[in-house]
């Protein structure tokens, strides 16, 4: 079984012969854990710098690791980024944590028209703030190396310009005749917003003009089986079509 993973602030941290883990990391780890002096564990700093380390001393706040193999995790190509529509309630959230332990390397949380949800105001910066939370820790639960990005709120000019830069871009829709697992993968990315970009619907689906936005900039419609997913699943099974298909699994 691999390390537990646990977080430090900075990729210097993994450069000396010992760490400290304190604050909410190392309170998970000794009080939540319960991680014992040792135990085998992976520190990382979320971005790809990653330690496998001995815990020497537990505290009630906090652990002592000694430092032993560090490497680097290079990012995973093609990048997978996943446009999601805001589902209703709580739903949000689970979409985030399926699609993080799925592997997700960018997440765009999207205001569509036809959203239930509606991000404003202080609700917003909450939202998001609890999209993220959700992402760091699924990521650990997953034992990734590198957290996904979990961008702000995205209109829809915002997903046709990723959509445009894409080297594959895909708008899921029930309607389409292709399917996800017969559309062309590629092996790279030709910049920042290249690679997969994924778009996933509302509950009340797409509207005219937002598929003709996306199709205009170069999205192909794709379905992904023959049944209608939620909007809190479909992406985390699309994701194991395309993680599949690029050979990233």
């Amino acid at each position: 079984m691999t390390p537990p993973v646990f977080l430090v602030d900075d990729a210097a941290d993994l450069a000396a012969a010992t760490v400290v883990l304190t604050g909410a990391e190392g309170r998970h780890a000794a009080v939540v854990r319960r991680i014992r002096a040792g135990e085998t564990v992976d520190l990382s700093d979320g971005r790809g710098e990653r330690a496998r380390c001995t815990v020497v001393e537990v505290g009630k706040d906090g652990v002592v690791c000694e430092v032993g193999e560090r490497w680097h995790e290079p990012a995973p190509r093609p990048r997978l980024t996943v446009v999601q529509a805001l589902p209703k309630g709580d739903r949000g959230e689970l979409a985030v944590e399926m699609m993080t332990e799925a592997g997700v390397d960018v997440i765009v949380p999207w205001a569509a028209e036809r959203c239930v949800t509606r991000w404003k105001g202080d609700r917003a910066a909450k939202s998001l703030a609890k999209w993220r939370a959700t992402a760091r820790e699924a990521a650990k639960q997953a034992r990734r190396g590198r957290l996904p990005e979990v961008t702000g709120l995205a209109g829809r000019d915002d997903v046709a310009a990723l959509l445009s830069g894409a080297d594959a871009a895909v708008v899921l829709h029930e309607d389409a005749t292709a399917r996800l697992s017969d559309i062309a993968v590629p092996d790279g990315d030709r910049g920042p917003e290249g690679g997969v970009v994924l778009v996933v619907g509302p509950e009340g689906g797409f509207s005219d003009t937002e598929l003709d936005i996306f199709t205009a900039a170069g999205a192909e419609p794709a379905l992904l089986g023959p049944t209608v997913l939620r909007t809190s699943t479909a992406g985390v099974a699309a994701l194991s079509i395309l993680q599949a298909r690029s050979g990233r699994w």
